[in-house]
């Protein structure tokens, strides 16, 4: 409207004071009104190139190039060897284009083809049903030292069942640490999956091996990507954000003392926000249910004193975790 009004007044007043008047900018104007754009030109026949070859001169050019002397070597070669020869017939980038033009450019080596890596999807209804489980570093006493903590976890109840903290990593370490908590845990055959990333110990042989026999099925992340073992990475967080975490652990021992201090802390007294704010020992041993009615029958005696306190409700507790995933699948819409 307002660029109708202008062009209604420019007759009179002139484009400049029409535009000044009403507050608007005269390229904005302008803009808006520009005249259309011309036509687009016809297509014209591609033209050739003055100085490209003949079709004549491309096939004694590919003749050459398929001689049994030149037919493993490469085109600058070929272009040396006829200089040489007192000869020139093209360039190097002229014979690249007409082998190119005969489909005759292709890798000779093999290359590898690897399949997709899948993305894992993993499902936990219980406990010990689904264990991550990682390897980080922490600092020695000296630089370039280090002390290597193994952790399991227990994606459903955020239970750690087990953790190992040694001078090295290694398949064996892995092996054995991974068979005494499977053991100890008294975990029957076809009845858990444990993940991990890919990591040389993680993905060695041995570790396959023993899974294998012990009737547990083993996970792997896809390559550089760390959300695909989400769990693990959350609890160390949660380990190195401590306040009693140390810059550096003066010895191995020191290491496993504080290592010890928190994982009773984090089983037995943290109150995990993923689990409805319950320990995760609560969670692991069947003890949260009994737990949650309890909550509840206090909010309703709180409720019951003060309800105008809750204005919109009667409160609940916090809920009790369902099923646990890693990589829960997106749910499709079925088709109308």
């Amino acid at each position: 409207m307002v660029d109708q009004t202008i062009a209604d007044l420019a007759p009179i007043l002139g484009k400049r004071a029409a535009c000044a008047a009403l507050g608007r900018a005269r390229a904005t104007y302008y803009r808006h009104h520009r005249q259309s754009p011309p036509p687009p030109r016809a297509p014209q026949a591609p033209r050739p190139q003055p100085r490209a070859l003949s079709q004549p001169e491309r096939a004694e050019v590919l003749d050459i190039l398929h001689q049994e002397r030149f037919v493993d070597q490469a085109p600058a070669t070929i272009y040396a060897t006829l200089l040489d020869e007192g000869r020139y017939v093209c360039s190097v980038p002229t014979m690249y284009r007409v082998l190119r033009a005969a489909d005759e450019v292709h890798e000779r080596r093999r290359q590898a083809s690897h399949p997709a890596t899948v993305k894992p999807e993993l499902v936990a209804s219980g406990p010990n049903r689904v264990w991550s489980w990682d390897i980080t570093k922490l600092l020695g006493p000296e630089k370039w030292t280090y002390y290597h903590l193994y952790v399991i976890i227990d994606i459903y109840s955020r239970y750690v069942p087990g953790w190992l903290l040694a001078t090295r990593e290694s398949a064996e370490l892995a092996e054995r640490f991974l068979a005494e908590t499977i053991r100890k845990h008294n975990v029957a055959a076809d009845q858990l999956t444990i993940h991990a990333d890919r990591g040389t110990s993680m993905a060695s042989k041995t570790v396959a091996l023993l899974l294998a026999d012990l009737g547990v099925t083993k996970s792997h992340s896809r390559p550089h990507c760390s959300n695909d073992n989400p769990y693990s990475e959350a609890q160390f967080k949660t380990l190195k954000y401590r306040p009693d975490f140390p810059d550096r652990f003066g010895s191995l021992e020191d290491g496993r003392a504080f290592c010890r201090r928190f994982f009773s802390w984090y089983n037995d007294d943290h109150r995990h926000s993923g689990i409805g704010f319950h320990t995760p020992a609560d969670v692991h041993y069947g003890r949260a249910e009994s737990l949650q009615l309890e909550r509840a029958r206090v909010l309703q005696a709180a409720y019951a004193a003060h309800p105008e306190r809750f204005v919109r409700q009667l409160p609940v507790p916090p809920q009790l975790p369902g099923t646990a995933w890693i990589n829960k699948p997106t749910e499709v819409m079925p088709a109308l």
